[in-house]
């Protein structure tokens, strides 16, 4: 098969050089004898004048007498010659050429329009006609004149210039409409593509041919942006050229010949120029793209574009509205300009020709088409691919590897990114077992995109290869820095087994660790840009792991996944280019912006529901248009994941769910139902923002400053603080083992203190509710601190400094001295107090001058981070209060403050 495609495009092009060759012998052929002529008569100029008088005497005489003069006769011999040379010549010539434009412009290449438009081509595009016809020409001869076809070389041929003439812009639209539906006519769908750009016109670029912009087959650009269609060209002229010379190959043609396949379709770029001259810059762009397009199979039209291309070029210049000057056989020849094809039946017969591309791509695809026929097949020892769209009928893959570590997916609001990263996920969890993949999912904007990804109320069931999900923490920026520490912890577990058995990449540890469990991970984290929101410690802490994630993850099987909707304002990365350069995989949704290069607008002009897929770095000619099926429409994910967790739930935990939109239930925590008595009593404040389902809380050993102090006037997060404190110890303690006293003063919380106090003697334990809280201090103070276990839980302190601070007639010390006694010395003695103080002022009014260290734990609720400095061993604190969350800190174990989230209390009609 190579063997008879060398041959007949061998004699295509010998027979495109013959026609050249032969127009050339006929006009030449004619100049030459004239030229012959033109001496012999020069020769003879004494001869000439005596004809010129004679002929122009009127006596007939004379004439006879020059008539029988030899030199007359010789004069009449040349000239005789030269018409009889003349008229030969082109008595053969219009055959000649009609035969020969016959052989190289088949079917509609050549043809009239009544045999071909509004059929549908069928050449698949791996060799092209060599001429396509423009109009025909006429050779006036002795005794008829004679028309042949006139045809230029497009293609992998020749590319083409059009110079106008005034108020001819009609025929010119009507020439380049003529070849384009030739050319379309002849190719099969898919097989040739059209790239419009007028430099004066926003829309109305040909628009009999618009039914195709449906198709892939038809893109238009803006007039301002001419650097986008030649960034675009050039990037297929590199690629081209790669993959050719890969293949020992120079051309586009060579390489078709030699496999028998299209491989790449053929693109026209139609510009108008309109005779503006284009910036240096671009001028110059667009000689390097017209240079290597034709080897790249790229033909250039170019409409009154005065820059001059080192390249093979034929011209038309127009000279009125039917006529123009070819300069295809080297020599001027006037061409008689076919007609403009009907509007109405161009209009069809691109319908026809959208409509035959639409249906051989199979229509629209489904979510369905992206998934395997079987699941779980697919090994990611050296990467992960899977198809996330359709092009053309073919599927778009997305690889995640160590050549493309990382994706950053860009796209504004409703541009589909969230059905993206469904297609993406569902398409990877079907090829892959939990075993192979692993997926952190975490979603920083109010919604909850992942949330039907873990088990819920309505739905048991979950995608078995997310181990974390994380919703609506937009206002919990903690939670991905948790992530990003955890991916962190995960490197370097990876990095030092790796080390251990002297590899250097994921799929060489599997390989010598094949009983190990080493899956891919993929994090993907949508909304990132809210991770550096603030100028603060989690900002820096967060730019710092994920450039070193970014950096170092590829290696170790570990990839990120950031999604946005813009990433321009993100001032954590100004100047740190190091996460963004190793996000080599780009996708850019409809109107996206900054995704790709700098210079890259593919996004701008994408339709809905497509996706630009780029694996270099967003370099135009990387670009991939992918068409995005339907993935997160009701029942679309949910049916693949059905049958997944069907499929691998029962080896496999269900994930961690994050909701920062709701508090965790102190019963249904795994921290609480666990605890059991304890030599080592912890009180639970509230939940950790940690990949892990973990609480915080402080132990309280017999040591100076194990007391824990609530801080705000947030009443129901205190509450909530309070009542986990006492209840979490509660189970630690065997019955009678300690006392929990409580006193309120604040009457709107007696309710919620009483409701615990019965809770916990409902539980075994003691359980005294005291209205005299001096009385007590003074009993705990004057009997030494002995007695039993004690754990004061005292509400609202503040509000009852005031009968603390008074002293009773003969005694020295009040019973704030006693408190400040209590807090002091009472750890030591086994009485712990967990106090509930409502402003930081009226703590320090408590603890008095230096009493900050027997606060060694606390959590703030509505308090400014600068007001709790003091009691963060001096370091600068930020914290600004929100809603539902408290900062702890404990000086034993914290070398910072940390944010958590209080859990939910059992509501009484009481609660404030």
């Amino acid at each position: 098969m190579a063997s008879k495609s060398a041959e007949q495009r061998n004699r295509v092009q010998t027979a495109l050089d013959r026609v050249r060759h032969q127009i050339g012998l006929v006009l030449g052929a004619a100049a030459g004898a004239r030229e012959a002529a033109e001496a012999d008569v020069a020769r003879l100029a004494l001869e000439q004048e005596i004809v010129r008088v004679g002929m122009n005497h009127a006596d007939a005489e004379q004439q006879t007498e020059w008539a029988r003069h030899p030199a007359a006769h010789e004069v009449f011999a040349s000239l005789g010659g030269v018409r009889n040379a003349f008229y030969t010549d082109w008595s053969s010539g219009p055959g000649a050429l009609r035969d020969l434009v016959a052989a190289n412009a088949p079917g509609p290449a050549g043809r009239p329009p009544s045999e071909w438009l509004g059929r549908v081509g069928t050449n698949p595009g791996i060799t092209a006609p060599g001429l396509w016809r423009v109009g025909s020409a006429t050779a006036a001869g002795r005794d008829i004149s004679r028309t042949f076809d006139v045809a230029v070389p497009l293609l992998d041929e020749s590319h083409l210039q059009i110079t106008s003439a005034p108020k001819t812009r009609p025929v010119i639209d009507g020439i380049v409409q003529n070849l384009l539906m030739r050319v379309l006519s002849t190719f099969e769908p898919g097989a040739v593509k059209i790239h419009l750009w007028d430099i004066g016109q926003l829309t109305a670029i040909l628009p009999d041919l618009y039914p195709i912009s449906r198709t892939s087959a038809l893109s238009l650009y803006d007039p301002t942006r001419l650097e986008d269609l030649l960034d675009e060209l050039a990037g297929h002229i590199r690629r081209i050229h790669a993959t050719g010379m890969q293949a020992g190959h120079t051309s586009l043609r060579e390489l078709r010949r030699a496999s028998n396949q299209r491989v790449e379709p053929y693109r026209i770029a139609v510009l108008y120029g309109n005779g503006e001259t284009l910036e240096p810059e671009l001028a110059r762009d667009l000689k390097r793209v017209a240079s290597g397009a034709l080897a790249a199979g790229i033909c250039l039209i170019l409409i009154d574009v005065p820059t001059a291309v080192s390249a093979s070029v034929e011209s038309l210049s127009l000279l009125d509205e039917r006529r123009a000057i070819s300069s295809m056989t080297g020599t001027d020849l006037v061409v008689d300009l076919d007609p403009p094809l009907p509007s109405g039946q161009v209009i069809r017969a691109a319908g026809r020709i959208a409509d035959a591309l639409i249906a051989k791509q199979g229509g629209p695809r489904s979510f369905a088409d992206l998934l395997p026929t079987e699941f779980g097949q697919e090994s990611s020892a050296r990467e992960l691919r899977a198809p996330v769209g359709f092009y053309e009928g073919e599927a778009v893959e997305v690889v995640i590897g160590d050549a493309s570590p990382h994706a950053l997916i860009g796209g504004p609001s409703g541009s589909g990114k969230t059905n993206f990263l469904y297609a993406l996920l569902g398409s990877l969890a079907a090829r892959y077992t939990p075993d192979e993949l692993a997926l952190y999912l975490l979603d920083f904007k109010e919604g909850v995109s992942f949330a039907g990804l873990a088990p819920g109320r309505k739905d048991a069931s979950w995608l078995p290869h997310a181990k974390l999900v994380g919703v609506n923490v937009n206002t919990d920026r903690e939670f991905g820095l948790a992530l990003l520490r955890f991916l962190a912890d995960e490197l370097r577990r990876r990095s030092a087994a790796a080390k251990e058995h002297e590899v250097t990449n994921l799929a060489d540890l599997r390989e010598q660790d094949p009983g190990g469990h080493w899956p891919r991970i993929v994090a993907v984290i949508d909304e990132f840009q809210y991770l550096f929101a603030g100028r603060d410690q989690v900002t820096a802490t967060a730019t710092q792991l994920l450039e070193d994630i970014a950096r170092r993850g590829r290696s170790q099987g570990i990839h990120l996944v950031l999604a946005s909707q813009d990433v321009a304002g993100i001032e954590a990365f100004w100047g740190k280019p190091a996460v963004f350069e190793q996000c080599t995989l780009r996708i850019a949704m409809p109107k996206a912006r900054r995704v790709l290069a700098e210079t890259n607008n593919a996004a701008v002009s994408a339709p809905k529901w497509h996706a630009v897929i780029n694996h270099d770095s967003g370099v135009a000619h990387g670009n991939l248009l992918a068409h995005i099926p339907d993935a997160s429409s009701r029942n679309v994910f949910v049916d693949l994941q059905h049958k997944l967790w069907e499929l691998y739930s029962g080896r496999f935990p269900r994930p961690r769910l994050f909701d920062g939109a709701h508090s965790p239930v102190l019963e249904q925590f795994p921290a609480y139902t666990e605890l059991k008595p304890t030599s080592r009593p912890r009180a639970l404040l509230g939940q950790s923002i940690d990949v892990t389902e973990a609480a915080q809380g402080v132990e309280l050993p017999r040591a100076p400053g194990r007391n824990v102090a609530v801080l705000g006037g947030a009443s129901a997060e205190a509450l909530s603080i309070m009542d986990s404190a006492a209840r979490s110890l509660a189970r630690q303690y065997d019955l009678g083992e300690v006392e929990f006293v409580l006193h309120c003063p604040i009457e709107a919380c007696a309710p919620a203190v009483l409701e615990l106090t019965d809770r916990l003697r409902a539980e075994g334990h003691i359980a005294d509710l005291i209205d005299d809280l001096t009385a007590l201090l003074t009993s705990i103070v004057e009997g030494e601190l002995g007695g039993p276990s004690r754990i004061l839980l005292l509400y609202g302190v503040d509000a009852a400094l005031p009968a603390l601070e008074a002293k009773a007639p003969g005694q020295l010390k009040s019973g704030l001295d006693h408190l400040r006694t209590v807090l002091k010395t009472g750890p030591g003695h086994g009485v712990h107090t967990i106090g509930w103080w409502r402003s930081i002022s009226r703590l320090k009014d408590t603890l008095g001058f230096g009493g900050t260290d027997d606060i060694g734990t606390w959590a703030a609720l509505d308090v400014q981070g600068n007001e709790l400095s003091p009691f963060a061993a001096g370091q600068v604190v930020h914290w600004s209060p929100r809603q539902g969350r408290a900062l702890f800190f404990d000086r034993t174990t914290h070398g910072a403050p940390e944010v958590i989230i209080p859990f939910q209390r059992p509501e009484t009609s009481g609660d404030v």
